[in-house]
């Protein structure tokens, strides 16, 4: 079955298929596929727009996409299930489950729970040790990630604050490999979608073998709309590595929002443990200027939570790929599902379509997300430009400074305890070039920004990732150590250059 639904939806079908259209103009997006869930029942599932500026296919509510982070609230629900077996308790050390396991403060390391692991209060950065498996192409192993953990400084203590953290749902994805003896995409795919009735949804990229109806994704490189290859690193799937499509997704919320039980009557998890899922872990900040009048917000387990609008408890998340973003969204107190799935990274794109289907059954009047957000986003796009724009002016001033440093001063290999090495070559013909070995796409120039500083431009300019280079030397002259820092702030968390101590290897 292709097409859509439309029976009693709040918003008129015209209205939101301008909506969306308008939405893939405004933000460059090439596709976008949309699905209301309502009182029992799917009243607008449809896709507009195309899954691909190369082969220009129609995107429909069929049409496959990775949905990243929403895949959380699977591992989740499966380690939820093991907890109905006996296998676990989500207040069990994860060393009972992973001896090995270790982080560098000792104590942190035997208290660390399994409910640590997924609600984002380890105590490490945003996106600490992203880099490990994002982009795709490195040849990072979930046993590597376990060891390398330990490596990672903490930015913040022990469960005082929320800091996203994927490597920690990636180990999450090991406790319910051993203690259930299937993989996690052999858990997710047989005990979950299986039964729930996700007939088109696989765990993982690489588990799809029908690619007849799959997306491309694509990105803004250096102000153009490109197709770019899928990248999701099969390491990382237990925190983002499930492929699915709007009917799926929305088959996904009508069972969730049915206590989960499946349409045949099979619970496949316990009234208390269901109940634990959606339950305030960590707290996050309101402002007050909230735009749903939250008075409460967090993250559960697997999900955020929040009350919006008259004291309604929504359970929402949203999932981000290079080239493609995601968005799912629950009030189940009105029994709505929301699904917003893209081929292009701008978030904005679906908080438009979300925000407005979401206040027609809320109560809100027209306030006009397209407007506010394409405002947002184009002044969001010009700042960013804007910063791009004056570093590399000055790395074109840069080339008449007589201070720059010599390139036996800075060549060679430089090393980080959890990523590995990183090697800056000079060739008279080319300049300087960097390489990072275990991360094979990541590689670029590196051009003299002053005396102490380089910038990386990375030759994969879709990755909207360039960063600073700043060495330390000696009382010789000679590099010892480098740190890098992101030039813009549109670059994405996980490229976490930010995290990376490098030292230089002696000859």
């Amino acid at each position: 079955m292709v097409g859509a639904f439309f029976l009693n939806a709040q918003i008129k079908e015209k209205h939101l298929d301008k909506l969306i259209e308008e939405t893939l103009s405004t933000f460059k997006v090439p596709g976008i596929s949309v699905g209301i869930y309502k009182d029992g029942q799917i009243v607008y599932a449809k896709g507009h727009g195309v899954r691909s500026l190369n082969n220009k296919k129609n995107m429909n509510a069929e049409t496959l996409v990775g949905v990243a982070s929403n895949s959380k609230g699977f591992t989740c629900f499966a380690l939820a299930m093991m907890v109905d077996a006996g296998k676990l308790n989500w207040d069990d050390k994860v060393r009972k489950h992973i001896p090995e396991f270790q982080l560098q403060d000792a104590w942190v390391t035997e208290e660390f729970t399994v409910r640590d692991l997924v609600v984002h209060r380890s105590g490490l950065g945003l996106g600490a040790g992203d880099l490990m498996f994002f982009p795709e192409g490195s040849d990072f192993t979930v046993d590597d990630i376990i060891n390398n953990v330990k490596y990672l400084e903490p930015e913040s203590s022990f469960r005082s604050e929320f800091q996203y953290n994927n490597n920690m749902f990636i180990i999450a994805g090991e406790v319910l490999k051993r203690t259930s003896g299937l993989s996690w995409e052999e858990f997710i795919e047989t005990k979950i979608m299986k039964p729930i009735g996700m007939m088109h949804s696989k765990a993982s990229y690489n588990r799809v073998t029908d690619r007849s109806n799959i997306i491309d994704a694509h990105t803004m490189a250096d102000g153009e709309l490109v197709q770019i290859p899928h990248d999701w690193s099969e390491t990382a799937n237990p925190a983002g590595g499930i492929v699915s499509n709007v009917i799926d997704m929305l088959t996904w919320a009508k069972f969730l929002m049915n206590d989960a039980v499946t349409e045949n009557g099979e619970r496949l998890l316990s009234a208390k443990q269901f109940y634990e899922l959606w339950q305030m872990q960590t707290p996050l900040n309101v402002s007050p200027n909230d735009a749903y009048d939250s008075n409460f917000k967090g993250y559960g387990l697997g999900w955020f939570v929040a009350d919006v609008k008259g004291g309604y408890k929504q359970v929402y998340h949203t999932g981000g790929l290079l080239g493609t973003v995601t968005q799912f969204t629950m009030i189940p107190d009105l029994d709505l599902g929301i699904v917003v799935l893209t081929n292009q990274m701008n978030g904005f794109a679906f908080n438009t379509i979300t925000n407005t289907i979401k206040d027609t059954y809320l109560g809100y009047d027209d306030r006009n997300w397209l407007e506010n957000y394409g405002t947002k986003n184009a002044n969001y796009i010009k700042y960013n430009d804007s910063i791009k724009a004056d570093v590399y002016a000055k790395v074109e001033e840069a080339k008449r400074l007589k201070l720059l440093p010599k390139p036996e001063q800075i060549i060679g290999t430089y090393t980080d305890d959890w990523f590995g090495d990183v090697v800056i070559s000079y060739n008279t013909n080319t300049g300087y070039t960097i390489k990072i070995i275990r991360s094979s796409r990541l590689f670029g120039t590196l051009l003299p920004l002053n005396a102490t500083t380089f910038v990386v431009k990375w030759n994969d300019r879709s990755y909207d990732a360039d960063v600073y280079v700043k060495f330390t030397f000696n009382e010789k002259g000679e590099a010892v150590s480098a740190t890098m820092d992101y030039i813009a702030p549109i670059t994405d968390f996980s490229f976490d250059f930010g995290d990376l101590q490098l030292k230089k290897n002696r000859d």
